[in-house]
């Protein structure tokens, strides 16, 4: 009989292979697309060309890719983490605590 488990391991996602930014900006950012601003800046410094893979926005409660958490509603969101991980992100960048948080990766051509 073959073993028909899950290979992802349940847990805190491995994020030691990655580049780690966490920011409290003076200014908070009023939104998505202000703390957007804030992390694509910190890619820029780091990558020549980049992509973002995954990202979450607490305040609305939302993540991208959309539906990648598969939990109930009781538990954290946490599938755009395996997500970027899993698509070859080498930078997550966090602003306030796990308010925003990006996961990108660089382009090379």
């Amino acid at each position: 009989m073959t073993d028909k488990s899950c290979p992802i391991t349940p847990g805190v996602p491995d994020l030691s292979t990655i580049e780690t930014v966490s920011l409290n900006p003076e200014n908070t950012p009023q939104n998505y697309q202000k703390a957007m601003v804030i992390a694509k800046e910190q890619a820029e410094q780091r990558f020549e060309e980049y992509m973002l893979i995954s990202w979450y926005d607490r305040d609305r409660d939302f993540e991208s890719p959309p539906n990648t958490t598969e939990k109930p509603d009781d538990g954290p969101k946490d599938g755009y983490i395996h997500y970027g991980l899993n698509h070859g992100a080498k930078l997550k960048v966090d602003i306030e605590n796990g308010r925003f948080v990006f996961f990108f990766t660089p382009i090379e051509w």
